[in-house]
């Protein structure tokens, strides 16, 4: 028996098994079902992968990093940052690979949880969800996907043996990892056919090289990184005077997105097929200089008819036409609302935490839930961000997280959430979310298939820093472990 479980070994794991280990506990053990630590940022190798987050800022706040190469890192230098810490911290002796948990489900009568493993069952005094929101591919639900005859890639299962020199590509959407795919495609497909159905707002991304006199400065001088990171995060911040506490102030950004695709994209006939037609910050905003530059390409095509459905020789759009292709690239996403983790943890009473996630259970902080003592979810329902890094808010919450599991391995007691402090927190945050940017009518793989927004947080990031900075007794029902949770 181990005292915590820490089911992911990415960004959120790692942080845990770190923080943990600082307060004391050393029995913790991390499952990974990869055979190599890093979440999304091991799986996502498609060409031009890159974080939209500045690297000073989408990095752990104890471990700063001197020498990113770019102030906005690509998935390389991100994944080996990440095996780096793991190095520094002593972790890889904590993880087990090739374990893939398929079931965790709390004992009443033991007061423990079971997880079964793909390497065999598990019990754990207190258990650590870092499965991460971007780690299960969604794939469309299109007709006669199956059938088609050429390779079929999702952008976070990449294929690298697949050739594209040459060849027709089609590729199924135009959120953030279709426009940093695209411009590779376009380079080397014969043609390269873009299927969207909404078009996303864009900026102009402002990454650059880090010069070497700046890394030198930030490892001799921590101060002026530091600096750096105070600085990108408190302008992030006023992001959400727009997305949260009026969002007609998007206009601003609106005219800047505008100016630079009409700059960008001289026809207008293409304009307009570009051209959103809902409020900025309903969707991710979404940052490139090459995407639109991409799209001027003779041999690229954006297609605005529905998809009708896949044939073996290509796509069939709604006006009867077929494109032909040799290879289809599906850039459509995950599964986060409907995450299948959710439902293979199963707490009292059989609720799982799918139902949190789909909106049908209350959470508390985003972390715990009431009837799953002695559990935790890191990147939990409505702790997602339009605008800043989650890294900032995983670090929030294993202020309380820490403090929740060290108070219930001392004392030997189940801590969960009450009912009440989980239902008030939940419909606060909804009733914030009304009035935002995400509730102007689009649609966006924030919100459930009922349109209920579970993903976002809406508010300032220090109001959340602030919210999970401890452990409040009032909000927690403790009980001896071995005995029931009665409601008081």
């Amino acid at each position: 028996m181990i005292d915590v479980a820490i089911v992911g070994a990415g960004f959120a794991g790692l942080g845990a098994a770190v923080r943990l280990r600082e307060a004391g506990v050393s029995n913790l053990v991390i499952f990974e079902r990869a055979n190599d630590l890093g979440g999304t940022w091991r799986d996502n190798v498609y060409p031009g992968c890159r974080c939209d987050v500045a690297s000073n800022l989408y990095s752990f706040s104890f471990a700063p990093n001197p020498d990113w190469s770019n102030t906005y890192s690509y998935q390389p230098e991100i994944w080996r940052y990440l095996r780096d810490v793991a190095a520094a911290n002593d972790l890889d002796a904590l993880i087990r690979y090739g374990h893939a948990v398929t079931d965790v489900a709390f004992d009443e009568s033991t007061s423990l949880w079971r997880l079964t493993t793909s390497r065999g069952p598990v019990l754990a005094r207190a258990v650590v969800l870092a499965v991460g929101a971007l780690a299960e591919p969604r794939r469309p639900d299109i007709a006669g996907l199956e059938s088609f005859a050429g390779p079929v890639l999702h952008t976070a299962s990449w294929d690298a043996a697949v050739e594209f020199g040459g060849r027709r590509v089609g590729v199924i959407g135009t959120g953030a990892s279709a426009i940093q795919v695209v411009p590779h495609l376009a380079a080397t497909a014969k043609r390269l056919s873009i299927f969207q159905r909404t078009p996303p707002w864009i900026l102009p991304h402002e990454g650059h090289r880090v010069p070497a006199r700046t890394r030198w400065l930030y490892r001799h001088l921590p101060g002026p990184q530091r600096l750096a990171r105070l600085r990108y995060y408190l302008r992030r911040e006023l992001l959400v005077l727009g997305f949260v506490k009026n969002p007609q102030r998007m206009s601003v950004g609106e005219r800047q997105a505008l100016e630079f695709l009409a700059d960008q994209i001289p026809d207008p006939h293409l304009r307009a097929r570009l051209t959103p037609t809902y409020r900025m910050g309903c969707k991710r905003v979404l940052l490139s200089n090459d995407y639109y530059p991409a799209l001027r390409r003779d041999s690229v095509a954006v297609i605005t008819e529905p998809i009708e459905r896949v044939v073996p020789e290509g796509i069939r759009t709604s006006d009867g036409a077929v494109h032909p292709l040799d290879v289809l690239v599906l850039a459509t996403g995950f599964r986060v609302t409907d995450h299948p983790m959710g439902a293979l943890v199963r707490g009292r009473a059989g609720a799982t935490v799918g139902e949190a996630l789909s909106g049908d259970l209350a959470h508390y902080l985003g972390t715990s839930f009431p009837g799953f003592p002695n559990l935790y979810m890191l990147a939990g329902p409505n702790t997602g961000l339009g605008h800043s890094s989650i890294i900032y808010m995983i670090e929030s919450q294993l202020n309380y997280v820490v403090d929740a599991i060290s108070i219930a391995l001392t004392r030997r007691l189940l801590v969960e959430p009450t009912a009440l402090a989980a239902r008030h927190w939940t419909a606060r945050v909804r009733d914030q979310l009304s009035s935002t940017i995400w509730a102007t009518g689009c649609s966006s793989w924030y919100l459930t298939e009922s349109g209920l927004n579970t993903t976002i947080w809406p508010d300032f990031t220090f109001r959340f820093r602030r919210a999970t900075r401890g452990f409040r007794l009032r909000d927690h029902r403790l009980t001896p472990a071995g005995q029931g949770s009665v409601e008081r």
